[in-house]
């Protein structure tokens, strides 16, 4: 069979889900049971792997999602659990009397709070919590939810406290044979991840300094009673003082701590700064902006749920309780990361798997305490002392947090094991390489050099499938690593950039777009919504994409762990 076929038969089951999803508009939870059957039966019948082989990376795939739903629960469980206990109301309230100016308020909920949440929870909540916020203040629907998708960019390759890359390019990534290679050249995993996170965070805090400038060019232009681009360059120093005020913490902590804590920290030093800031008047614009009078917006902007700030609890609570539980998250994750006496603790807990269904040399493991999610749930039995909560209160908080975790379920259920045959298909009857790798080659004899610019375009395409940078950096990271080796350029370099890129797809991933309407009444109105959020995308998309291509002709940048 030629390379090409192969190649195609590889691509097939990425192919059938962008049919299934994109072109005739299947549920995901229709369209990857179907993806995954095509993906087993591609490694049997083309591939010649055993049948224990596709079983064993099946149940491989299966103890991955249940870390990933660990996680996704604790995240939605303190999200809910803040929302009962009163502490989001509270947080709201301290939002609605910073600035008059709709732009300014755009940048600090929109942009830094937003960032914050998305680094706490992930998963789409940061439109999901912003939207109904920015409509409680009197913006339209429909700005609310433009606002909330355009920050689903920067911070979301470290959303979910890093799941992104703990969880997405941690396992889509051929672990067990680069581990062997980079002991080879007296490096380790753990430097090589480091060295990915590091430089994601260095080149998300280039290209998204100037992400709370689009977003108010956006605001003004598409909401504004003149329609004027000129409003939102009014705010230009204020704009990037705040970007500048979340990506450089952000960026530090990326190469310091690692993939846990750039997002988190970046909103809150950003939030603490620039509201700080604002307060004062400091590069606030001498001309205060607002929407036209609201009798006047066009019904398209208008959503069908009315928004009240003290909607869910009439409780009052000082901002330093509300915002108690999420400092507590940071502390706990960098005392459970930097001290290795802690870590190890942690991770003492644990479920192991070495060699599933026999001699397979697959393998998998589940640290409940150490993951994310423990700390999360942790942090929520603080939460419900230390807000006073009742049983009841708590009981809806996980109720609503298990129905969540149900529908993200039970498509990842199929989408792990799917990605996890593709990369284990390495060791086949046929001798062939992985089917990630046999793509790469192909892709790279046929492209070239000119790769590291649509590396990042390839990330964006797999979140707008996946309506997730997790799952797409688990379809794609392998396939990006055997590009760039087949062309001898930085594979960490090019995993990092397909990490970005599935982070800027999420702005125009209709899952995304669906769940943050749904916040404001807004359904049905999706197509408009992408239609603007495709240009910040393509931006995001191809400034990376040069950057990349700066970096490996210009810098000469290369893989000092994977040298030879």
């Amino acid at each position: 069979m030629s390379t090409g076929l192969l190649a195609l038969l590889a691509f097939s089951p990425i192919l059938l889900a962008a049919i299934l999803l994109i072109g005739l508009r299947w549920p995901a939870k229709h369209a990857m049971p179907l993806v995954y059957l095509l993906t087993a039966g591609v490694g049997l019948f083309a591939w010649d792997m055993s049948v224990n082989r596709v079983l064993a990376s099946t149940v491989q795939g299966l103890l991955i999602t249940l870390g990933l739903l660990w996680i996704i629960f604790g995240a939605i469980l303190l999200l809910n659990t803040l929302k009962h206990s009163g502490g989001i109301t509270a947080i709201r309230a301290g939002f609605a009397t910073i600035s008059p100016d709709r732009r300014i308020q755009a940048i600090i909920i929109a942009w830094l709070f937003g960032c914050f949440i998305e680094g706490a929870s992930g998963f789409g909540t940061p439109a999901a919590i912003a939207a109904p916020l920015l409509v409680a203040i009197g913006f339209p629907a429909m700005a609310a939810v433009l606002m909330g998708m355009l920050v689903q960019s920067t911070p979301v390759s470290f959303g979910a406290v890093g799941t992104p890359i703990i969880v997405g390019v941690n396992t889509g990534l051929d672990s067990a044979t680069i581990s062997a290679q980079l002991l080879e050249q007296g490096s380790s995993w753990a430097q090589f991840m480091q060295l990915i996170t590091s430089e994601v965070a260095i080149i998300h805090a280039i290209v998204g300094t100037v992400m709370p400038l689009v977003m108010v060019l956006m605001l003004t232009r598409f909401f504004g009673s003149k329609k004027s681009w000129k409003a939102g360059f009014e705010v230009l120093p204020f704009a990037l003082f705040a970007g500048l005020a979340f990506t450089i913490p952000y960026a530090l902590t990326g190469v310091f701590l690692g993939p846990e804590f750039p997002s988190l920290g970046g909103g809150l030093i950003g939030l603490a700064i620039v509201t700080s800031a604002a307060r004062m008047g400091f590069l606030l614009p001498k001309t205060t902006w607002d929407f036209a009078p609201a009798d006047k917006w066009p019904a398209e902007w208008l959503g069908s749920v009315e928004m009240k700030l003290d909607q869910l609890t009439a409780k009052p609570m000082s901002a330093l309780r509300a915002w108690l539980p999420y400092v507590l998250v940071g502390a706990l994750l960098v005392i459970s990361r930097i001290f290795p006496e802690v870590s190890a603790a942690l991770k003492s807990v644990m479920l192991n798997f070495p060699d599933l269904l026999g001699e397979t040399g697959i393998s998998a493991n589940f640290q409940p305490l150490y993951l994310p999610g423990g700390i999360l749930v942790a942090v929520v039995l603080a939460t419900f002392f230390l807000h006073g909560m009742k049983l009841r209160a708590l009981g809806s908080a996980v109720k609503e947090s298990s129905g969540v975790l149900l529908s993200a379920g039970f498509v990842l259920l199929f989408t792990v094991p799917m990605v996890r045959i593709l990369i284990n298909s390495g060791v086949n009857a046929g001798e062939l390489s992985s089917m990630p790798i046999l793509m790469a080659r192909w892709v790279a004899d046929s492209v070239g050099g000119i790769y590291p610019l649509l590396a990042p375009s390839v990330g964006a395409l797999g979140a707008f499938i996946a309506g997730s940078n997790t799952v797409s950096n688990m379809m794609f990271s392998q396939f990006q690593f055997g590009v760039a080796n087949s062309l001898g350029i930085s594979s960490a370099l090019i995993v990092a950039v397909q990490a970005i890129g599935a982070a800027a797809g999420n702005m125009v991933a209709i899952h995304n777009v669906v769940a943050a309407s749904a916040t404001v009444g807004l359904l049905g109105r999706e197509g408009n919504i992408l239609r603007k959020t495709v240009w910040p995308t393509l931006y995001y998309v191809l400034f990376t994409g040069l950057i990349a291509l700066f970096a490996v002709y210009v810098l000469g940048i290369s893989d000092p762990l994977m040298a030879g």
